[in-house]
């Protein structure tokens, strides 16, 4: 990986297509990859993870459908509660979001996949008066990261709890959790995956309670972990990021490379 790949947002593209897609790691303990005809897919326990990563970039209509079919298939076979298709978009065919709906998956909000290298980011940590920031490593701690991502997306954090809980238990060497305290209250948390071997750490979550939005807490969270990739001798960081971030993270050194949509199958139950 040498500073021409940088650069060229298409080599760069590329590089992430490759390593963290196609040859995908697992992402927790009990999950594992897999590779199924045209697509990797990763599969695992109930609260895991589960969904297509990868899909042959000379995909053609019949191959697709017949892809989806078996995805489908699998979901309904083990019994998978959710089962989401992540779709780039230079993935192809050009209509494979539409396939997708077709078969019945569902179409969350498009995100934008983000990736800077590391040593272009300040890892400088600037934080409002009276916010601290706190590496979550117990089961305390976990439960104010999961109480700061609830009031910051307005949703159960159930599931997140027990990933969390999982990976600081399982695999803590390549897994960073935080939250960011005002006083007793949790006001932001976020997680960075560490992924051995491919120069790239992802950044996930990143939530921050509606009081404490515009006052630099994220990006002190987004330095704080830049400067933890930095010492561990990672290359780049990944985001999906949401169009709230996007613009945050492009300020700080990230290049946008492309979409990628959340394609949801949830099968029906009696």
């Amino acid at each position: 990986m040498n500073d021409h790949v940088t650069s060229h947002p298409a080599r760069l593209l590329a590089l992430f297509d490759r390593v963290m897609r196609e040859h995908a790691r697992p992402d927790g303990p009990g999950a594992r990859v897999e590779r199924v005809g045209d697509v990797v897919r990763q599969v695992g326990a109930a609260h895991d993870w589960q969904g297509v990563l990868w899909s042959s970039p000379d995909l053609d209509a019949d191959r697709a459908d017949a892809a989806i079919a078996e995805q489908v298939a699998h979901c309904e076979r083990t019994g998978c509660e959710e089962f989401e298709w992540k779709l780039y978009g230079h993935d192809r065919p050009g209509d494979l979001g539409a396939r997708l709906l077709a078969a019945g998956f569902e179409a969350e909000e498009p995100e934008t996949l983000l990736v800077a290298p590391v040593a272009e980011l300040a890892t400088a940590v600037r934080l409002p008066e009276g916010v601290r920031l706190r590496e979550v490593r117990d089961e305390a701690g976990v439960e104010l990261m999961a109480r700061a991502h609830e009031r910051a997306f307005g949703r159960d954090g159930s599931r997140l709890r027990r990933q969390v809980l999982d990976r600081l238990r399982e695999d803590p060497e390549h897994f960073v959790a935080l939250v960011a305290m005002a006083g007793d209250e949790p006001v932001s948390s976020a997680r960075m995956e560490l992924y051995p071997g491919t120069g790239f750490a992802g950044l996930w979550g990143g939530g921050t309670v509606e009081a404490w939005r515009g006052r630099g807490v994220y990006r002190a969270l987004v330095a704080f972990r830049a400067g933890m990739a930095a010492e561990r001798g990672y290359r780049y960081l990944q985001v999906d990021a949401t169009e709230d971030s996007r613009p945050i993270l492009e300020r700080l050194g990230f290049t946008a490379l492309t979409t990628t949509t959340p394609y949801l199958y949830r099968p029906a139950r009696p």
